[in-house]
Order: C-alpha cells, then sequence, then structure tokens
C-alpha cells in the first residue's frame, strides 16, 4: 500500500510527520511524496486560528477532488476541534483526533510495528524535527492549541538523547527540537532537568552536527539556555514569541512578560552572541489594541530588529477568554496592522540579510531548483542558494554569501 503524508501549520506537526512515516514504512507500506500514487491520505491538521482550521478544510476537499480513489484519514488538532464536521466531508474515511494520534498508523493499517529507521531526505527534507515535548500549561487568552493538545509532558531525556544520536547515525545534519510548549521540557518529570538540560546533554552525548530549537517562549529562556549560543553545535537562532509590543494588550493576552523584559532578555542573548537571529510571532488586532497600542508595537519590533516576523491577524476561537473580550477590533483593521508588520518585518530580514554580505558561513543544503540552484540554511537561519552541478543533498559547505535577494542571500559554494 502506497500512502502520502502532508502537514499544515507549526514544526510540531512536521516532527510528527516524520513519526507517521516511519510508522508506516514499519508496516510495511511505502511513503510517496505524491498524492496521486497513494491509495492512502493522511492530513496532520491545524487549526490554531480560524484561517488554518479553513485551510485543514480545504485542503481536504482539494486532495480529495485530485484523488478520489484514495481514503483520507484527518489527524490532530483540527480533528480534535471539529470531528463532527471532519467525519461529514466526502472521502473521509478516519478522523483521528491528538488523544489518538499516536494510534494512527495502527489504526489505519491494523499493524502494529515498530517504526523503521530515519534516512535524511525519505520524508522530504533534510532536517530532522524531532518532538520532545506536547501540551500546554500557560493560560494565553488567546490560544485554542493548549485546549486541543491538553495538559505539559515531555520524553524522558535518556530516550531524547538516544533518539537523536540514532538519527545522526542515520546522517542527519541537523535536529530541530520541537514541542507546543519546547521550553517547559522537563516540568512534569522531577528530576529530570529542563530544557537547558537536555540541550547540554545532546551536545555532550552525541555527535549531531548541528542543534535548533523550535519556539521558546520567551520566560522559559533562562542565562543557562543562553550559554548555548556560543556553542558551534547550537544554531544562532532563537524563536521567542512577542505576540505585541504594547504591555496593557500583554496583559489582555495572558503573556507573562513585558516589551521592558522582553527587550532585557534580547540584549542578553546578543551579549553572548552578537548575531544571533531573533525571530517571533505577533498578533495583529488583538481585542481593545487600540492604535496607540499598534504604534508602541511598530515602535518596539522596529527597535528590536528581529531577522523575521511571522505575523498573524487575530482569529476568534471559541473556547478560549479571548473569544469573550469586549472592543473586538474589525476584521479589516486586522488585516491592515497585519499588513504593515509585514512589510516592516521584510525590511527588518533584508537588513538583517545584509550584515553577511562578504561572510563564509556554513551551509546545509536541502533541495535543487529548476534552475540547477540548490537550497539551504545556515544556522542562523538564513535562505541561501547557489549554483552547483554537484549533488549538495544534506551536505554542510562553506559558502560565501555575495548577493541578499527579496528572500535570502545568494553565495558562492567554496568547498563542494
Amino acid at each position: 500500500m502506497h500512502v502520502y503524508l502532508e502537514a499544515l501549520g507549526c514544526r510540531l506537526n512536521t516532527a510528527e510527520l516524520d513519526e507517521l512515516a516511519r510508522q508506516f514504512a514499519g508496516a510495511g507500506w511505502t511513503v510517496t511524496p505524491s498524492p496521486d500514487e497513494a491509495e492512502v491520505i493522511v492530513l496532520n491538521s491545524c487549526a490554531v486560528t480560524a484561517t488554518a482550521a479553513r485551510k485543514s478544510r480545504h485542503r481536504l476537499h482539494t486532495l480529495h477532488r485530485r484523488c478520489p480513489r484514495a481514503r483520507l484519514a484527518v489527524v490532530g488538532c483540527w480533528a480534535t476541534a471539529e470531528a463532527a464536521r471532519a467525519e461529514d466531508l466526502s472521502g473521509v474515511d478516519w478522523v483521528i483526533p491528538n488523544h489518538d494520534k499516536a494510534r494512527a498508523v495502527e489504526i489505519i493499517t491494523g499493524i502494529a510495528a515498530a517504526p523503521a529507521a530515519w534516512e535524511p531526505g525519505r520524508w522530504g527534507h533534510t532536517r530532522a524535527f524531532l518532538a520532545v515535548q506536547d501540551g500546554c500549561n500557560h493560560t494565553c487568552t488567546y490560544c485554542i492549541t493548549r485546549i486541543l493538545r491538553g495538559p505539559a509532558r515531555s520524553r524522558t531525556l535518556p530516550d531524547v538523547v538516544a533518539t537523536v544520536r540514532h538519527l545522526a547515525a542515520q546522517g542527519a545534519q541537523e535536529v530541530v527540537l520541537t514541542g507546543v510548549s519546547l521550553g517547559a521540557y522537563g516540568h512534569d518529570r522531577v528530576g529530570s532537568g529542563d530544557l537547558a538540560t537536555l540541550v547540554e546533554a545532546i551536545l555532550t552525548e552525541t555527535p549531531l552536527p548541528r542543534l535548533r530549537l523550535s519556539s521558546v517562549e520567551p520566560w522559559d529562556v533562562d542565562a543557562r539556555l543562553l550559554q548555548f549560543l556560543n556553542h558551534p553545535r547550537f544554531c544562532r537562532q532563537l524563536h521567542l514569541p512577542l505576540q505585541s509590543g504594547a504591555e496593557p494588550v500583554l496583559r489582555r493576552m495572558g503573556r507573562r512578560f513585558t516589551p521592558a523584559q522582553f527587550e532585557q532578555l534580547a540584549a542578553a542573548a546578543r551579549a553572548i552572541c552578537l548575531e544571533v537571529a531573533l525571530t517571533t510571532d505577533l498578533i495583529a488586532g488583538f481585542p481593545g489594541e487600540t492604535e496607540a497600542d499598534f504604534a508602541a508595537t511598530l515602535d518596539f519590533v522596529a527597535h528590536m530588529g528581529f531577522a523575521r516576523l511571522h505575523v498573524f491577524p487575530y482569529s476568534e476561537r471559541a473556547g478560549t477568554p479571548a473569544a469573550r473580550l469586549p472592543d473586538s477590533v474589525p476584521q479589516a483593521v486586522r488585516v491592515e496592522r497585519a499588513s504593515q508588520l509585514r512589510i516592516l518585518g521584510e525590511r527588518l530580514a533584508a537588513e538583517y540579510r545584509a550584515h553577511f554580505i562578504g561572510r563564509t558561513l556554513p551551509v546545509l543544503w536541502e533541495h535543487k531548483d529548476a534552475l540547477g540552484r540548490w537550497h539551504g540554511l545556515t544556522d542562523n537561519y538564513l535562505e541561501v542558494f547557489a549554483p552547483s552541478a554537484l549533488d549538495m543533498y544534506n551536505r554542510v559547505t562553506l559558502t560565501r554569501l555575495t548577493i541578499v535577494t527579496d528572500t535570502g542571500l545568494q553565495g558562492e559554494i567554496l568547498d563542494g
């Protein structure tokens, strides 16, 4: 049997897709890169915003129209939030919510098999995304994910280290640690340490060339974690969700910091590693956000000099406290504010990229485009492309960065 796997939304969904692929392979199924070849299609869905839920629903419609003979399985957050609606969709045979996701392959195949080994690129990308934590105990008023994913829970440290060691032995050049609340790693396990403890164990006990963190809440970043920005195998990037640069909005959001505290954290990170890529998330048009609040956010974001912004217009999610807040911002205003933030983000990203013109940095190459150019990432999350007639897939090479483009940097491979 052939199965096609696709994920929407966060990096945790991507990490889970890797695990699903390995489980299907262990059950004797073939994971195919195209839905056209599949008898079964699995969509790991997202419901973090109303737009994400709509995309999950529309993607299932599209896949069914394209592959009417394939049986569809929808798993994950949208399958949890709107199970009845998912069950009514044409072509959908399985609706598997988060609490059953670990059994998804057994439910679909009827086989409980050991996962196959990970191989670089076999499941569609070079970097290995590893889920080390799930669920969340925080009370951000806008967030539906903590409701859909349940309380925070972590994999054991020895299990994670053993998995990373295995991934490195299979050829992984970079592992990205993911979780719903990654910074809460270990908090649910007495005596098991925290995220900094886990990072230290991976860097000490495995030969992994590069370790990257996905999103970490600012209040979970301490001096012990920041010290690794000086480690040659720890990627110089921190994704710290800000959401707003206005203190009154942060209070209504239930965020556990102020703009001043965020600025202090960023300064501490840059004191250790001046070139660290600080990236962030922002919500535009949260209930009660005034013009003055939004202006404060624009000013703060510009002042912080982020390397990349992920911007979302606020989206009401039923069951969250924010959905009941007064002073709703009109949808058109939310969209306009999000647009202004994205324009600012493009300028800031270009300014960050420009600092590296003429520099030589290691690049992990991920894929080749139709023009014969290889695309990859530096450790500080710069997107680089460079021409090469050689097979650069899953290789890390020194590359001289020569030209800033709209989306990244053009480079010249030096040791390919």
